[in-house]
């Protein structure tokens, strides 16, 4: 090996064979690589307030030149309709934002803030001085979905619309002041764009109810305050037209979905976020075949926090807990998975080399250091015998899960020559760069 340049073009190399690894232009942002983090509700900002360990939790998923979104992020008071789920209409929550979004910043990342509205999805619970929520129907959900009694919304008179509006536009100012470089607008999911957009909930008859163009209104209007309010630049939607999540479905998605694409392009936004379920083969295929420039993942986003450096070295995955999906603990299912290589284990690597200590110590003390800090290289329960034959397979495994490292041998054990003091710092920060 050559050093720093060699490492860097093998990863050339290797993300060059690999679509979703493969570097875009989306608008004035250089993306590194397509995998982006979706928005992922996690209800763990207490009192609508972003906490201190979403810190680590998007840190830990920002990659340079990655582009993450955030957890559907309520616009106002009204807005709200789970437990526990940020806001950004207060300037208590810009200033809790910020070292989140400094946090993502600090790794390279590109973030963008998913602001929302969750209309009739809501309870009295979650609304101020327990009113109904807002829609734009009087039609609530059917009683007993997914376990809640939905009360019936309120309908939002044409007058109240603007006011609704003026909220997003306003999230959207506070988001760019929170240091985030974009908003995604929510208008997917059954919530208040989407039960506008979808003929099985808008059954209005003025001019935000009716013919396709008409129903659409409302999700147009938002976008317009919101790129005047930002620039268009920093905008970016999200969509999910075939799909009636919350009772909020059309009956002819593919003129809404053809009419919102094309109105959207006239408007110029930076992106259109369209949800369609798909697994890491399936996003490689989309990107070669020129069907989708960037593929957001979810819960293998969430259980993987180093999902692109998974995908470039083709890694297991770990497997997500549902259970802890939406549960308030600040590290249980949401700061605890494993990640590939552990950093802390690198250092105390590279602090052993040069430490010069006997060989076989550096490979116990190596190998119990990935085994304390990411359990998911070494499945198997780790044994040794005084000679360390199984020291040595273990370490093979090692080296095979990790590129950058060859494999090793003295005696019965095996030592990488491309690992040195003079290449310590090139080898570093190219698994840091990863």
């Amino acid at each position: 090996m050559e050093g720093k340049e060699e490492v860097a073009e093998k990863s050339d190399q290797m993300a060059t064979t690999i679509p979703l690894l493969t570097p875009y232009k989306m608008g004035n942002f250089q993306l590194s690589h397509r995998v982006v983090l979706a928005p992922l509700t996690r209800n763990r900002s207490y009192g609508n307030l972003p906490q201190p360990h979403a810190i680590l939790y998007y840190s830990q998923r920002a990659s340079e030149g990655g582009l993450l979104i955030t957890e559907a992020t309520g616009v106002s008071d009204t807005a709200q309709g789970y437990p526990e789920t940020p806001g950004i209409w207060t300037k208590e929550q810009v200033e809790a934002w910020k070292p989140i979004v400094q946090g993502v910043h600090e790794k390279g990342g590109i973030f963008f803030c998913q602001i929302w509205h969750v209309g009739r999805v809501s309870t009295y619970d979650f609304q101020p001085n327990g009113q109904a929520p807002i829609s734009c129907t009087d039609k609530g959900c059917t009683p007993g979905l997914y376990g809640v009694d939905w009360p019936s919304p309120r309908r939002l008179s044409v007058d109240e619309i603007p006011h609704v509006i003026n909220d997003f536009r306003l999230a959207a100012r506070n988001a760019i002041e929170a240091g985030f470089d974009g908003v995604e607008i929510h208008g997917a999911n059954g919530y208040l764009i989407d039960q506008f957009m979808k003929d099985q909930s808008n059954d209005r008859t003025d001019e935000y109810g009716g013919s396709v163009e008409k129903r659409c209104r409302f999700a147009l209007e938002v976008v317009k305050a919101v790129a005047e309010e930002v620039g268009v630049h920093r905008v970016g939607m999200r969509l999910s037209p075939f799909a009636d999540y919350m009772e909020t479905g059309d009956s002819n998605p593919e003129a809404l979905s053809l009419f919102m694409a094309e109105s959207l392009n006239k408007y110029g936004i930076l992106y259109l976020h369209v949800i369609e379920p798909r697994m890491k083969d399936d996003g490689n295929k989309a990107i070669d075949e020129n069907r989708a420039d960037l593929v957001a993942f979810g819960r293998l986003f969430l259980a993987n926090p180093d999902l692109p450096k998974r995908f470039a070295v083709n890694a297991p995955l770990n497997k997500y807990n549902r259970d802890t999906f939406y549960i308030p603990d600040p590290v249980v299912g949401y700061t605890d998975y494993p990640f590939l290589i552990s950093y802390s284990s690198l250092i105390l690597y590279f602090t052993l080399i040069k430490s010069h200590l006997h060989l076989k110590r550096l490979i116990f003390l190596v190998e119990y250091s990935f085994k304390k800090f990411d359990s998911s290289i070494f499945p198997q329960k780790m044994e040794r015998n005084e000679e360390g034959e199984e020291v040595a397979e273990k370490s093979s495994q090692m080296a095979t899960t990790i590129p950058l490292l060859s494999p090793f041998k003295m005696g019965t054990f095996q030592l990488s020559h491309r690992v040195s003091d003079l290449l310590e710092k090139q080898i570093k920060l190219s698994w840091m760069k990863l």
